[in-house]
């Protein structure tokens, strides 16, 4: 009897531990935990969470934090000298009765990879013989009101000179009884951006008085 109740015993402490196992088994490891999902700590933590601390998430994937607001683009830089160029100057549609130039039409481009602006007139000057050294600067009357012209690369702005114009045929004459001028190119400037040479698309500036009438520089092609 004392050996059988041994066995018994025996027995029953063999069932208790194997349920005793099992049990264990049931129960994930932090290794268990680690198989199959997201680490927390490899997600950010959700904000607000102190340092350490768990989300009300559990092991679901952290929700990406929300993207910061582009910054507004800033303003276009005024032009600079190496951002513009004279590109174009053509006797205008309308201008003065005579046999000079009259006036001529002045393309500014922006010739830079950057947006830039100007604002203002251009002041003009006659290159003697072609060369910018023998400058003979015009008077110049400002006519319009001058507003600020965003370039985008490759973008113009305008001016239109108006000239006194020379009356007559061959060398012509001038009406105040000065000496008819003529110049091969011009010299433009540009406020901000310096002064650029430019030749009339078709023949040369032919002009009195040594006096231009200029628009401000806009966008808006002049006629």
């Amino acid at each position: 009897m004392k050996y059988t109740a041994g066995v018994r015993t025996a027995a029953a402490l063999m069932v208790a531990a194997a349920a005793a196992a099992l049990t264990t088994g049931c129960t994930p490891s932090g290794e268990a935990g680690a198989a199959g999902g997201p680490s927390q700590s490899a997600q950010s933590p959700a904000p607000g969470a102190a340092a350490g601390g768990s989300s009300s998430g559990g092991t679901g994937p952290a929700k990406p934090a929300s993207a910061s607001p582009t910054a507004p683009v800033g303003k276009a830089k005024p032009c600079a000298i190496d951002d513009v160029k004279v590109t174009e100057a053509r006797q205008a549609a309308v201008r003065p009765p005579g046999t000079g130039t009259g006036a001529a039409v002045v393309a500014v481009t922006n010739v830079s990879k950057s947006a830039c602006t100007l604002q203002g007139f251009p002041t003009v000057a006659g290159a003697g013989n072609g060369s910018p050294d023998k400058n003979v600067p015009l008077a110049t009357t400002h006519t319009g009101s001058a507003a600020t012209v965003t370039l985008a690369p490759g973008a113009r702005a305008w001016t239109k000179l108006t000239f006194v114009n020379v009356q007559g045929e061959a060398d012509g004459y001038c009406e105040s009884g000065a000496t008819p001028a003529s110049f091969p190119t011009l010299v433009v400037g540009v406020p901000g951006a310096g002064a650029h040479q430019i030749a009339l698309d078709d023949g040369i500036f032919a002009l009195c008085d040594n006096k231009a009438t200029v628009t401000p520089y806009a966008a808006t092609k002049p006629s």
